[in-house]
């Protein structure tokens, strides 16, 4: 499943796979070695958003860059709080 989860001003598509041993296993592509984890979806998407919110102050903090077309301004609000989709 995927869903786009915000964080502040910033919005990314994650993918949400079920574990055989229960939760979820969540990484977000435009985020390289970006892994979190929960035990419901709603456990998993919290974390992946407060993942996210310390990968970016990361890169900020490096003086690095956040992946284009991560800002929530360029997606419609409806679409950035939309429901899982299968992948």
């Amino acid at each position: 499943m995927k869903k786009i989860i915000t964080t502040g001003e910033y919005a990314f598509t994650c993918i949400f796979e079920p574990q055989p041993e229960g939760g979820y296993t969540v990484t977000c592509p435009a985020l390289p070695g970006l892994v979190t984890e929960g035990n419901t979806l709603e456990e998993a998407e919290w974390m992946a958003q407060d993942a996210m919110s310390l990968y970016i102050e990361s890169l900020q903090a490096d003086g690095e860059p956040v992946p284009a077309n991560s800002k929530v301004n360029h997606l419609k609000r409806k679409q950035a709080h939309s429901q899982f989709e299968p992948v």
